[in-house]
């Protein structure tokens, strides 16, 4: 089946309201929904929710925070692994482990810096929560990007397990772009890791051995949202050069094309062959023409959004705006844009339903988002 290639934008019709609690926002397709101010953070970047409702969210300089169920900052996480903010780099997911409620362990993936030369890294650390804060015991350094470079940007650093109890990670190419399809490192690609962070037994690449056993896919540019749906199927998102952002299924083994391949152009203005049924590569399930720039992914699994189960719901940058797309048979469809105005970091699904939308940048909001009505 055809996939679609987004070639405009839809009018925005949105009511945001500066210095009041709540403000609604009407969509592309009509629909309202309704925006709660939380609380703000500088520079967030991540969320992850706690058994109790309760929630972690990074913010860049290398701060976690606790964070209550009904969104308002608590405290911090002490003795977090050392990071620099330095453009895209700094402190950037966190994720708990399938066994949290047991082992209380959490990964973290900041960037690390050796001179001018940076890298993104995991840990793995136990979670110890005193009051309305805590600190990280146990703290291990389980994996890096390979290589290291001076650039400041592409380390993408997305992390999420999978039904089968592995560590999938999103690793940017770092503007090194032949890199990407080049499987002698692990930059360019999404990896399945164990839990301590060696490459995950019958990886499609194993019997090369080194950093490419730890490959899953490769071919991608800068995969900033990483989730699975209920049948545990893997979506990831990624921007593209100049226009041409993506949303694919991933698949063992397969090559997604950068930089052979793009809906986009480079910025240098280099044109890139455009995706093709017969071209050897994964096709996009969906692309943006102009670009969306891409951050944070969730899959619906509540009913509080009725009709909205299984889509996928991903923040815009440039674009400033909170997307829904469908996504049947491997094709996405955008279904809806709200925007208010923000550029939106990351998207979590709350226990009851709700979302929760992390507005990028210093003094960026945390939004509950509910239907209207």
């Amino acid at each position: 089946m055809d996939r679609i290639v987004l070639v405009a934008t839809a009018t925005l019709s949105a009511t945001p309201v500066i210095a009041q609690e709540s403000f609604s926002v009407t969509g592309s397709d009509g629909s309202t929904i309704v925006a709660t101010v939380a609380d703000s953070f500088e520079a967030g970047w991540a969320i992850a929710t706690l058994p109790d409702g309760r929630m972690l969210v990074t913010e860049k300089e290398g701060r976690l925070i606790l964070v209550s169920a009904d969104g308002r900052r608590l405290g911090e996480i002490a003795n977090i692994p050392e990071t620099q903010d330095n453009a895209q780099g700094g402190l950037g997911d966190v994720i708990l482990h399938p066994g949290f409620e047991e082992n209380a362990t959490i990964y973290l993936s900041p960037v690390e810096w050796d001179g001018p030369m940076s890298g993104a890294v995991i840990y793995r650390a136990r979670l110890d929560l005193q009051g309305n804060g805590g600190a990280l015991s146990d703290v291990t350094r389980i994996w890096e990007q390979v290589p290291k470079h001076d650039d400041v940007r592409h380390y993408s650093q997305r992390l999420a397990f999978g039904p089968d109890g592995f560590l999938y990670v999103t690793s940017g190419e770092r503007q090194l772009e032949a890199l990407a399809q080049d499987r002698s490192n692990n930059l360019g690609a999404i990896l399945r890791l164990t839990e301590a962070g060696a490459p995950a037994p019958g990886n499609p690449f194993e019997d090369d051995g080194g950093v490419s056993a730890q490959i899953w896919t490769y071919g991608h540019r800068n995969p900033l949202g990483l989730a699975f749906t209920e049948d545990g199927t893997l979506w990831a998102h990624e921007m593209g050069p100049r226009h041409g952002d993506e949303l694919n299924i991933i698949e063992a083994g397969a090559n997604y094309g950068w930089p052979l391949r793009s809906f986009g152009d480079d910025y240098s203005g280099r044109e890139i062959p455009d995706h093709d049924e017969n071209d050897g590569f994964a096709l996009p399930a969906i692309a943006w023409v102009p670009a969306v720039s891409p951050a944070g992914l969730a899959i619906y699994g509540g009913d509080l959004f009725t009709g909205w189960s299984g889509d996928a719901l991903l923040g815009g940058l440039s674009s400033m705006a909170f997307i829904r797309v469908s996504v049947e048979d491997g094709v996405g469809r955008e279904v809806a844009r709200y925007s208010w105005d923000e550029r939106i970091r990351e998207v979590e699904e709350a226990p009851d339903g709700s979302l929760w939308v992390l507005e990028d940048g210093y003094g960026g909001r945390l939004l509950r988002l509910t239907p209207a009505g």
